[in-house]
């Protein structure tokens, strides 16, 4: 399989069923009389395996009705690199985490946070000795690595119940899958999932969910992905950019009405390996509440709790006028309506 992947006139077709329901429940893109085509026909995207990225993955056909003939996933092996390629320009436009992008606003990273996604992504699993977040002091917790969205988004966590992240918790860096077997062995004392990793912790009984950002607040009232984008495409494509955005928040609706069919093309396309695990985490993630949640309130919120965990300096209404656009979103929750 190539780094970087094209929708094909064969994965198209592939996805004519999902492009069906699309259609039955009124999601699939009508003429805008008012707006001209894209700017380009190429957009490019990231492919990492995560189930939370749905949206993105199914949006396709919606995509090509939007004027995109070329729409490209470009393969990076875990969320840091959905920063690298945006930051650099080898993508144009993707689903990221809220946290780890506020930081890379701070650093100057050329990208813009355009509009909330879902709630809902991470879940934190512990032993016996951690009940709440509070009993992570002095515990040793495994993360993809420092920087990584698991540390950063467990760093605003601890930070929010009055613990240092930096003194209070022994970091130690696995790759998920080695993490998850320490789990069970006690050999670590938490570790927090991204879907399909809570659905295979589940199922294999190691642990026990300590916070689950659906449902747990504060954490189940903001944004967990956002839809982020390279500045200068951003710029230079502005009809472009919204087009996406409104193929993208389609799909997300998709996703929480037809879960069965979303979780399928998901696993048959390659995005993710077990349909169980799949299905559950789509019919976990609310996806289709976007309109629900106040982006901004997500990005203050969080710059917030960054800024306590020592991550950030920038105060909150910096970070939200040095890297928001809020523009596109203002004009999609007019239009889509549903």
């Amino acid at each position: 399989m190539s780094d970087r992947e094209s929708l094909s006139r064969r994965e198209f077709v592939g996805g004519m069923a999902l492009a069906g329901m699309a259609g039955l429940h009124g999601l699939r893109p009508e003429p805008v009389a008012a707006e001209p085509p894209p700017e380009t026909a190429t957009l490019r995207l990231v492919k990492i395996p995560s189930v939370c990225q749905a949206p993105q993955y199914v949006a396709g056909e919606l995509l090509q009705a939007e004027g995109f003939t070329n729409v490209q996933y470009v393969q990076k092996a875990g969320a840091l690199g959905i920063t690298e390629a945006l930051a650099s320009g080898e993508a144009d436009i993707n689903n990221h985490f809220a946290a780890p992008s506020i930081i890379r606003v701070e650093a100057g990273d050329p990208i813009v946070i355009l509009g909330g996604l879902h709630i809902g992504c991470f879940e934190l699993f512990g032993t016996d000795r951690v009940r709440t977040i509070r009993d992570l002091k002095g515990k040793t917790v495994a993360v993809l690595e420092v920087g990584s969205a698991q540390h950063v988004f467990l760093s605003t966590m601890a930070a929010h119940v009055g613990l240092n992240p930096r003194r209070d918790i022994n970091w130690v860096v696995h790759r998920p899958a080695e993490a998850m077997q320490l789990l069970a062995e006690g050999k670590v004392d938490a570790f927090l999932g991204f879907p399909p990793e809570p659905q295979q912790l589940r199922a294999r009984k190691i642990g026990h969910v300590v916070v689950n950002s659906t449902r747990d607040r504060p954490w189940s009232q903001y944004f967990c992905c956002m839809m982020i984008g390279n500045r200068e495409f951003v710029r230079k494509h502005p009809v472009a950019t919204k087009r996406a955005l409104r193929a993208i928040l389609k799909a997300n609706s998709l996703c929480a009405l037809e879960p069965e069919r979303v979780a399928r093309y998901l696993v048959d396309k390659g995005f993710t390996q077990r349909f169980d695990h799949a299905l559950q985490a789509v019919k976990d993630i609310p996806y289709g509440q976007w309109r629900e949640y106040d982006p901004e309130d997500t990005v203050r919120f969080y710059a917030l709790r960054l800024h306590e965990a020592g991550m950030i300096k920038l105060s909150p209404q910096k970070i939200i006028a040095q890297g928001t656009d809020w523009r596109f979103l203002d004009e999609l929750k007019k239009e889509l309506k549903g």
